[in-house]
Formats: C-alpha cells, structure tokens, sequence
C-alpha cells in the first residue's frame, strides 16, 4: 500500500509539472506583450528567455525585460538586445578667414563711419588706430569683427 502511495504521489507531481506553460505558449503571450516594440525578438527554451534584436535605448531594452520576467513559466532572461550607438556630433565648420586684399578693403569700408579712425591688416590681422567716441567703439568693434580677421588689435584712443 505504502508503494502505491508513493507511485501515486509521484504519477501527480509529474502531471503537475507538465501542466505548466509550454514554451511555445510562453512565447507568444511574451511576443504579444512586446508589440510596441519593433526590432525586439524573442526565442523562449525551457523557460529561458532569450531577447535578440535593436532596442531604440536601454530604456526600451529595460523595459523588454521587466515586461518578460513577468510572464508566468519564464524562469529566466538573458538580454542580448543591441542598443544602436548615438550619431556622431556634427562637425563644426572651420573658421573662415578673409584674404589680406578684401579683408582690407572691407574694413577700409566699415572704418569710413567713423572719422578719426584708421585701420590696416597684415597677414588676417587688422590694427584700429585713432581716435574714437566711448560709445561708437562696440559698433565699429563688432562690425570688424563680423568680416572674420585673425584677430583686431584695439589701439584707439578713447574721448
């Protein structure tokens, strides 16, 4: 009697346990879950999850794998999902730089409004000389400096 009990008892434990989810049904609840995610598949053995594909981010590779841990007869996950790399930063546009002959006529230019003030430019450099109003110096600063020389040497003097 007592063997027959145990037989018995063992002949449940073994229909329960095959009772349990099978992988194929496992899959597919997971691949309805994981419908808003495009580029995320997943394989499911032996109650192994396994999440293959592109992610957009980690946030969505996270959230793919809290969402699968929480499918009934998933024992496990293992995340190989790619996260694509940022794109590269624009490459900033170098500094363009006026030729001597029409950098100095282009201040020769800018210079005519301001009377008592000279200018001259060597090698992208252009040289402020004279004599100059305090508050006329930041607009004729600025408009040198828009025509994009090496540098302005400042050598006015204030009234």
């Amino acid at each position: 009697m007592k063997i027959k009990s145990i037989l018995l008892g063992i002949g449940f434990a073994f229909l329960l346990g095959a009772c349990g989810p099978k992988d194929a049904d496992i899959q597919k609840e997971i691949a309805t879950k994981l419908s808003d995610m495009p580029g995320v598949e997943v394989t499911v053995t032996d109650g192994v999850a396994t999440i293959s594909g592109t992610c957009e981010n980690d946030f969505v590779k996270q959230s793919a794998e809290t969402v699968i841990k929480g499918v009934k007869g998933v024992k496990s996950v293992v995340n190989n999902c790619q996260v694509p790399l940022p794109a590269p930063a624009p490459e900033v546009a170098p500094v363009e730089i006026s030729p001597d002959t029409v950098l100095n006529t282009s201040v020769n230019d800018v210079v005519k409004a301001y009377s008592g003030v000279s200018a001259s430019v060597v090698d992208g450099v252009v040289t402020l000389t004279g004599n100059i109003k305090r508050e006329q110096l930041p607009a004729l600063i600025k408009s040198v400096q828009e025509l994009k020389p090496k540098k302005v040497e400042n050598k006015l003097t204030i009234k």
